[in-house]
């Protein structure tokens, strides 16, 4: 398992089954040679954070943080087309994109959420990843930037997934 399932479970909803496995992830990520030591902090901090919740607590941070606020919304194509006419086609290509590469979403799943979309670039090599995360990128920075005005503390997490796709995009 690489850092991205990790996030993808992170950002998820948080279910009874990602509370009973937070001391897993801590531990994958301490472990995760992979990342900087600011980056390690901060994905530690917020999973020990996580783990301090009660598990309803957790949940309704969730929904007031993803769910009830537009700006803070997991469906990255809803911050580039909103409910128009648009957005349909862009979630038709990327799922055909998915099925295109074997990668097969569980049903019922949008395309383009972010924990979805976290699974999906933790099954590809480095560079495919950052490229991947480089189209999001812009969605991604607004996303970790909204949070971190709010001083949500979530944002380590956005703002981890946008870094990665920043600095793929301004290596392109």
């Amino acid at each position: 398992m690489n850092v991205y399932a990790v996030l993808a479970r992170l950002i998820d909803y948080p279910s009874d089954t990602l509370v009973e496995h937070l001391d897993e992830a801590h531990a994958h990520l301490a472990n995760d040679s992979t990342l900087g030591r600011d980056e390690k902090q901060a994905l530690l901090a917020t999973v020990e954070w996580m783990r301090e919740l009660a598990p309803l607590d957790l949940q309704a941070e969730y929904v007031q943080t993803f769910d009830t606020v537009p700006e803070n919304a997991l469906y990255m194509t809803h911050h580039t087309f909103g409910d128009s006419r648009e957005r349909g086609p862009a979630l038709v290509e990327l799922g055909m994109y998915y099925r295109k590469v074997g990668f097969a979403p569980q049903e019922g799943e949008l395309p383009d959420y972010l924990p979805l979309m976290l699974e999906f670039v933790a099954r590809l090599d480095a560079a495919s990843a950052g490229d991947f995360l480089a189209e999001a990128a812009p969605i991604l920075t607004q996303l970790a930037s909204n949070l971190e005005l709010a001083e949500n503390r979530y944002a380590p997490l956005l703002r981890f997934v946008a870094d990665r796709g920043q600095c793929a995009r301004t290596a392109a």
